[in-house]
């Protein structure tokens, strides 16, 4: 019987190599995001390439639409056995002492009760596979804090404490708690969005480093997770790239 898994953030970046890569190892995905325009397209690559995967429209901030994408895996054709919390982002970079309360809130709601809601809705799933795997993608930013950061390293510090609790609750039970932490990864929009569209501060992040990370790096890094024995618990994947060898220390060229 195939087996399931489920992607938040699946319409770009990191979301949407994860849902093209777990197709490939075999996986129905289900791909989950609001824009169900980019999902339908995905889909579309997914199945072209051989792979198997549907899309559902899912808002991570919404009960409502949380629920929906319960139902719809479990109207899958298959046991529901990962789950990938990816949906998340950051708003700004202000320092705390001028940051935006509504920034902070929104990063907090994608990012931790993002991951909150989606866990519990498909939690029963996951127990009664009997081989469940819960990948949540946070970040570096995520134990190591730098200026201008604290919104979204708040955020993503609480997340990781979400996965290092859940883990210590389901021990016993089968299912696997995985967090992945990436440092520089350059996506499409990661940076667009913190900067609110504006490209220049965007592309300024990157400037001289010829290689930071890619959305398809940090897939790989979650269907190695997802593939491992089931008796093998990755507990925490730090990845970032070689010209980053901390939060503050990244060789740039020129």
């Amino acid at each position: 019987m195939t087996s399931v898994a489920v992607v938040t953030g699946a319409s770009s970046g990191i979301g949407a190599a994860t849902v093209r890569r777990l197709a490939a190892e075999g996986f129905h995905v289900l791909a989950a995001a609001r824009r169900t325009d980019r999902l339908a397209d995905l889909v579309r690559e997914v199945e072209v390439n051989g792979g198997s995967a549907t899309a559902v429209g899912c808002d991570v901030t919404s009960d409502e639409s949380v629920a929906r994408l319960a139902a719809a895996a479990a109207a899958a054709p298959g046991p529901v056995t990962l789950l990938v919390n990816n949906a998340g982002g950051a708003r700004g970079l202000d320092p705390v002492e001028t940051g935006a309360v509504g920034d902070w809130q929104w990063m907090y709601d994608v990012n931790v009760l993002g991951t909150l809601r989606v866990t519990q809705a498909l939690l029963p799933a996951l127990v009664s596979s009997g081989a469940g795997t819960i990948v949540v993608v946070s970040s570096t930013a995520g134990f190591t804090v730098y200026e201008g950061g604290g919104g979204y390293a708040a955020a993503k510090h609480a997340q990781t404490a979400v996965a290092g609790t859940l883990r210590l609750e389901l021990c016993g039970r089968p299912v696997r708690v995985v967090e992945i932490d990436p440092g520089m990864v350059r996506t499409e929009e990661f940076s667009l969005v913190r900067f609110g569209g504006d490209a220049d501060r965007a592309d300024a992040v990157y400037a001289g480093v010829s290689e930071p990370l890619v959305a398809d790096d940090v897939a790989d890094c979650v269907a190695w997770c997802a593939t491992r024995p089931q008796h093998v618990n990755v507990d925490r994947l730090v990845v970032r790239p070689l010209a980053q060898a901390a939060q503050h220390k990244v060789h740039r060229a020129g």
